[in-house]
C-alpha cells in the first residue's frame, strides 16, 4: 500500500493495514473482515498512549488530564488527521457509500484513523505504535494547536467517566426562520450544568458545554 510507504511503515502483515481500511458496506459486499473489530482496539490503545504521556508530560490534574485527552482524540480531531494523511484515498466502500462520498465523512475516517493505529499495534508493537501516535496527534498537543476543541465530545468524556447522563435543551428561540438565535442549556443527571448561545443549534450546544467545563476547572 503506498500510504505505508509514505508514512515508512516497515509493516510485516499487509492484511491488517487492508482490513484498517475496510469500511462494513465494502465488507459485507465481499465477504472479507470490516475495520469495526480493529477500531476497537486502536480506540483503547490510542487513549493508553495519550493518557500516559499526559502522566509523564504535564503536571495537571485528573479533570484537565481528561479535558485536553478528549480535545485530541474526539470525532473531529481524529477526522482532521485521517484527511492530512489522505486516508480517504484508500478506504474502501460499498456502493452506497461510495454515491454519498463516505470516504470523507468525518465518522468513518476517524474510525479508519483508530483502526490504523490498531493495525500498526497488532503488526509492530506498542512502540511503533507510539512513534505514529506521537508524530500525528501529540505533536499537535505540544503546539497546543486547539483548533480541535470540541467541547461537547470533551464533557461527553467526563460524563461518561462519572456515568452520568448528558441532555441538550433549548430553552429560547428568537428572530426569523433565516437569521434564528438559540439559548441552550445542558443537563448532567438533570442538573443545569451550563448555558450557551449561538445562530444555531450545534454553535449553541457547543457554548453550552464549553460553559459546563469551564465550570468545573
Amino acid at each position: 500500500m503506498e500510504i505505508l510507504k509514505k508514512l515508512e511503515i516497515n509493516y510485516r502483515n499487509i492484511n491488517l493495514y487492508e482490513t484498517a481500511f475496510t469500511h462494513s458496506s465494502y465488507a459485507n459486499e465481499n465477504n472479507i473482515e470490516s475495520y469495526e473489530r480493529l477500531e476497537f482496539l486502536g480506540d483503547k490503545v490510542i487513549d493508553l498512549i495519550i493518557s500516559e504521556y499526559l502522566y509523564i508530560n504535564k503536571n495537571i490534574k485528573e479533570g484537565e488530564m481528561t479535558k485536553v485527552r478528549a480535545a485530541y482524540v474526539c470525532e473531529n480531531a481524529l477526522h482532521e488527521y485521517a484527511l492530512k494523511l489522505e486516508f480517504q484515498d484508500y478506504i474502501k466502500l460499498g456502493k452506497g457509500e461510495l454515491q454519498t462520498k463516505g470516504n470523507y465523512k468525518p465518522s468513518i475516517l476517524a474510525d479508519v484513523f483508530e483502526a490504523f493505529v490498531a493495525a500498526i499495534y497488532l503488526d509492530l508493537g506498542i512502540n511503533e505504535a507510539k512513534r505514529f501516535v506521537k508524530k500525528v496527534i501529540i505533536s499537535n498537543i505540544e503546539k497546543n494547536n486547539e483548533y480541535f476543541y470540541d467541547y461537547k465530545s470533551m464533557l461527553q468524556e467526563l460524563v461518561q467517566i462519572s456515568k452520568k447522563s448528558t441532555e441538550y435543551i433549548v430553552v429560547n428561540e428568537e428572530g426569523p426562520s433565516h437569521e434564528k438565535y438559540y439559548e441552550i442549556i445542558v443537563k448532567v443527571d438533570n442538573i443545569i450544568f451550563g448555558r450557551g448561545f449561538g445562530n444555531t443549534k450545534k454553535e449553541a450546544e457547543q457554548n453550552a458545554a464549553k460553559d459546563a467545563l469551564d465550570k468545573q476547572a
